[in-house]
């Protein structure tokens, strides 16, 4: 068991790690439309990068997961076990859609299992980055 303070420690030890291992501007909350932002995520069970739609109107934030859900075939040729959630709730409470991918069996707290994590993060994120670059035009219009 970590206190809060180790694992603080080792996040920000990832995070950096991370970072310099592939040092590159990423797409992440740059994406010109509001509210929808990539996100890296590593926790204690999994890690995960998502497309997260986090409009407060409910309209707004149906009408660009809809777009999203219309790539759904190049998304799931380029990610297979990419995830559709119209609904998600984050442990705030706050309610989301969110399209995402992870993988288990990882711990932020295992440095054995770094190397791995970063590998699934670049390669995932740089897919959907490319999806994104490709339809840019359509999902914002």
């Amino acid at each position: 068991m970590f206190s809060k303070e180790e694992s603080k420690k080792l996040r920000q030890e990832f995070w950096i790690s991370f970072g310099k291992s592939f040092p590159r501007k990423w797409l992440l909350y740059n994406t010109k439309v509001k509210d929808l932002s990539f996100k890296f995520h590593f926790e204690r069970k999994y890690a995960r990068v998502s497309i997260d739609f986090e409009q407060l109107d409910l309209e707004k934030r149906n009408e660009l997961f809809e777009k999203f859900s219309s790539l759904r075939s190049i998304l799931k040729e380029s990610i297979p076990d990419i995830r559709f959630e119209p609904s998600y709730y984050l442990p705030s409470g706050k309610e989301i859609a969110t399209i995402y991918t992870e993988i288990d069996g990882v711990s932020i707290h295992n440095k054995e299992t770094w190397q791995k994590t970063m590998l699934f993060l670049k390669n995932t994120m740089e897919k959907l980055e490319e999806i994104w670059w490709d339809y840019e035009d359509y999902i914002k219009s």
